[in-house]
């Protein structure tokens, strides 16, 4: 269906609702609570706060209520099952977000969110921690198609804000306590407190605890390791509101958080696969863990100020923020998951993987060290709500400095021990000047515009490349344990990041060494070294252990290797700088009170950046900003229905994205045989795609309290250009070469062709209080979730490009589709006439259905990280 004749449907509709029966407004009068209800929405899409019904766009808004209600609980993630279109999964501790199949999986300091976290509309650029706001909340809004106008850089996909509760005034001491208990030994407790300072002033203090244990199980012989996903988090905040009259108002908010537990769910189901089980044959819940313990600590805090002052006619505001992120993380080392016939058994030291079983005494795994400390300062002037023109410009700046610290260990490993990023110094900087306006035409038509420029600049100082360790013996090469029990590395705790000139073995073995802050208990990389530092073994200790894994090769007999290589990371000196415009246009039309059309065309741009720095030949040393352009025309329309006001959006959307960043691959490193060890992700604009779909909500208010909301999309995506590294081709025993594929034809990941939603609720008022229960019922259609689509895996035979073999995706470990399916939430709850107290129970993902939310794939590794499993409790809550 074109839009055009979907406009012309709209209109049409409307146009006959506009003819209703002259006792129309009668009835809506009689069902005035129910359109208070209604009107009583707000969100802030446009920077103005206004009825949700009366905004010309595609939003949705929860309530803390909404969110509670259905088990969604200091957990950002579980939000997407009550939104259409949204895709939220934590990869290794990042957030990643996707609108309508927008997004970005590149949240290192090399990119950028696709889709704008903002708290209480402060852009909050590294998302890792907004599950330690998700509590005292007003509302949580998801804005959807580009805001680049409006919200600038970032709003490709379009945002999502977390508006916290702001004190109140003119009250009394007021506030609630509350205490939960649930499955998987789930305790915490959450708390707000209502300050009133005088009439016009107020402080509220809030905050929460909870622990959970995880969804996942350790399926392996090494049962002293945690699984991945316990948590265990706290938060508190302060807020601050000055109202003296109606022109001035002063808010700040102070906010500190601690995330602690054993790292982010992920299930390997390559080996599975490969063995010829697909996903949905075995448990993805069941990891085989080993090696070291994951971890996660994840400190942060905020400050956040917002003045406003109404000067009559022309309102002046400032807000700014400041918010610093401390993340660190070890991976939780697994082989996979279990699938019936596995062999659990322990391999013993030094025997070959054929000979079965899982060397569980393998530490090698991945270390992340990511620091943020951003700022944001916006002003902006605005006429009133009320005017006919109504118009805000202004000015925007922001400020990232970050320091990133990545080490992957390959415990056992030779000529390949690990590979280090690690970026003290990572600066990022943008302003923008924008402007935009709408003007009344006359009583019913309105039209708009705006403009907003941006100027960005990154720059990144530091070392990236491989610890390349070959130590030569009778009959073959030892291997390096690095990382047992007890290893820390370095990261951003090094005592330099120079490596140019560094050319002797003593100076690179030294240098090696100085990415060790604390040595495992087992490790022998130490010793191995260190007489090639102090020059009493230049060809460095041999060290012959049956734990290291080489029992085929023997020491030489003056205890010294017979060769040694060794190569160290390069340094990089990363920049970049770009500006794009973004705009909008359109226009608003009332078809009577109770119907509106629109129609909009507007942009969003996603951040570019630059790669990391080896041959500026073969990587290219920038990439630009993507570019989304969105046609969008709705309707949204009330009505009485059984006496009742009702409600029915629509709207039809057409994206053309233009110089998407697909991931490529490319050597960066070889060993002493010429043969590549060492490769790097790199970004470049090598796609477009196009993107269109119908999204359509309704509220309907039926009798004895029952209300039912349906919401609905239909989405097509296609990717239109895009010739790539297929990455899950890589094959290290052939010199690590890749085939090329081309994605044209590809769906984009993650987004479902049909999404339904159903949401009954009901309340029901007795003589000591009030009982309500709510029910939903949220439906997606298979998604793939990488870019490639099941397709083909082709392996190459030589560098020259010549086919080796063909396999289907699953056969070579790789599928990479998700089923549909259906999830379930419901809560049911009794309130005191009083309002005092208030006693209620949970549940969400009641069928408990394992979803793969996002998939990690690359030679060898097909890595799904899955939705929350089943939970369910109770909580208490006393209001004072």
């Amino acid at each position: 269906m074109s839009l055009a004749v979907f406009a012309a449907l709209i209109a049409s509709n409307a146009a006959a609702q506009d003819a209703a029966p002259a006792d129309a407004p009668a009835r809506e009068s009689a069902a005035g609570k129910d359109a208070t209800d209604l009107d009583s929405v707000i969100v802030t899409v446009e920077r103005r706060a206004q009825s949700l019904q009366k905004f010309a766009g595609t939003a949705q808004a929860l309530s803390q209520d909404d969110l509670r209600g259905l088990g969604i609980n200091n957990e950002l993630r579980q939000i997407q099952v009550a939104v259409p279109g949204l895709s939220i999964a934590n990869q290794e501790g990042a957030t990643e977000v996707f609108i309508r199949g927008v997004g970005s999986s590149n949240n290192t300091e090399l990119g950028d969110p696709g889709a704008a976290p903002h708290v209480n509309g402060a852009y909050i650029p590294r998302p890792r921690g907004l599950g330690a706001m998700f509590y005292d909340l007003e509302r949580v809004e998801i804005n959807k198609g580009p805001q680049g106008t409006l919200r600038g850089r970032n709003a490709l996909a379009g945002t999502l804000n977390i508006i916290t509760k702001k004190p109140e005034l003119g009250g009394d001491f007021s506030g609630y306590v509350q205490g939960e208990v649930g499955n998987r030994d789930q305790k915490g407790y959450e708390t707000a407190v209502n300050f009133p300072l005088g009439e016009y002033a107020a402080l509220r203090f809030a905050g929460y605890h909870v622990e959970k244990e995880a969804g996942f199980k350790n399926a392996g012989l090494w049962q002293h390791i945690q699984p991945a996903g316990i948590q265990d988090d706290s938060a508190g905040r302060l807020s601050f509101l000055y109202e003296p009259d109606d022109k001035l108002s002063v808010f700040a908010m102070l906010d500190v958080g601690r995330e602690l537990g054993t790292g982010y769910p992920g299930a390997g189901v390559f080996e599975a696969a490969r063995a010829g089980f697909k996903p949905d044959d075995i448990d993805m819940r069941s990891v085989v863990y080993r090696g070291v313990q994951g971890k996660v600590d994840n400190k942060l805090w905020g400050f956040q100020g917002t003045v406003r002052y109404d000067f009559g006619g022309v309102n002046l505001e400032y807000n700014g923020s400041y918010r610093d992120v401390d993340y660190f993380q070890i991976n939780s080392a697994a082989e996979g998951n279990t699938w019936p016939g596995r062999d659990l058994r322990e391999r013993p030291p030094g025997q070959p993987g054929t000979w079965g079983g899982i060397d569980y005494d393998n530490f090698g795994t991945n270390y992340l060290q990511a620091r943020s400390q951003s700022q944001t300062h916006e002003l902006r002037l605005s006429s009133d709500d009320d005017a006919r023109f109504r118009w805000t410009t202004g000015g925007f700046y922001f400020h990232e400095k970050q320091q990133v610290g990545f080490m992957a260990l390959a415990d056992k490993g030779a000529f390949y021990s690990g590979t280090e990023f690690t970026m003290p110094d990572v600066d990022g900087k943008s302003w923008a000047v924008f402007g935009d306006g709408t003007f009344d035409v006359n009583d019913r038509l309105r039209v708009k515009g705006g403009l907003r420029y941006t100027d960005e600049r990154k720059s990144r100082d530091g070392i990236g490349g491989n610890w390349t360790i070959g130590l030569g013996g009778d009959g073959g090469v030892f291997q390096t344990r690095l990382g047992t029990e007890g290893f820390m590395p370095s990261l951003l705790n090094r005592p330099s990041f120079h490596t140019t000139g560094l050319v002797t073995n003593a100076d690179k073995a030294r240098y090696l060494l100085d990415g060790i802050l604390r040595a495992g208990a087992r490790d022998t990389m130490q010793q191995q070294l260190q007489g090639i530092v102090d020059g009493s073994r230049p060809n460095g200790t041999c060290i012959d252990r049956p734990d290291i894994g080489g029992n085929t090769v023997n020491c030489p007999a003056n205890g010294q290797h017979s060769f040694i290589s060794l190569g160290i990371p390069s340094e990089q000196h990363g920049s970049s700088a770009f500006d794009f415009l973004d705009w909008r246009l359109g226009f608003e039309y009332d078809l009577s009170d109770r119907n509106l059309l629109y129609a909009t065309v507007s942009t969003g741009h996603k951040a570019g950046g630059f790669n990391d720095s080896f041959d500026v030949n073969v990587i290219p040393e920038t990439y630009k900003p993507e570019e989304l352009t969105a046609l969008e025309i709705g309707s949204k329309n009330s009505f009485e229905f059984f006496g009742r006001t009702s409600t029915f959006n629509v709207s039809g959307f057409y994206y053309d994205y233009q110089d998407q960043v697909f991931q490529d691959l490319t050597v960066i490193a070889f060993d002493p045989d010429g043969k590549p060890n060492g490769f790097a992700l790199v970004n470049r604009n090598v796609g477009k795609s196009e993107l269109y779909g119908i999204e359509a909500e309704s509220r309907l208010r039926f009798g004895a309290g029952f209300t039912l909301d349906l919401s609905a999309l239909y989405l097509k995506t296609e990717i239109k250009q895009g010739v790539v590294a297929d990455v899950r081709s890589q094959d290290y025993s052939n010199g690590g070469i890749t085939s090329q594929i081309d994605l044209t034809g590809n769906e984009l990941p993650l987004s479902s062709e049909f999404t339904f939603n159903a949401r009954l609720q009901q309340a029901i008022d007795f003589s000591r209080g009030t009982f309500d229960w709510q029910i939903l019922a949220a439906h997606r259609s298979s998604f793939f979730l990488t870019q490639y689509n099941d397709r083909d895996v082709t392996f190459l035979r030589d560098a020259s490009g010549a086919v080796a073999r063909v396999e289907d995706a699953t056969t070579a470990g790789f599928p990479d589709k998700q089923k549909g399916f259906t999830q379930i939430n419901a809560g049911i709850g009794f309130s005191s006439l009083s309002g005092a107290w208030r006693v209620e129970a949970w549940g969400s993902n009641l069928t408990n259905k394992d979803v793969s939310q996002k998939a990690l794939v690359g030679s060898g590794v097909n890595t799904r990280f899955l939705n929350d499993a089943r939970s369910y409790g109770v909580r208490v809550r006393w209001n004072f």
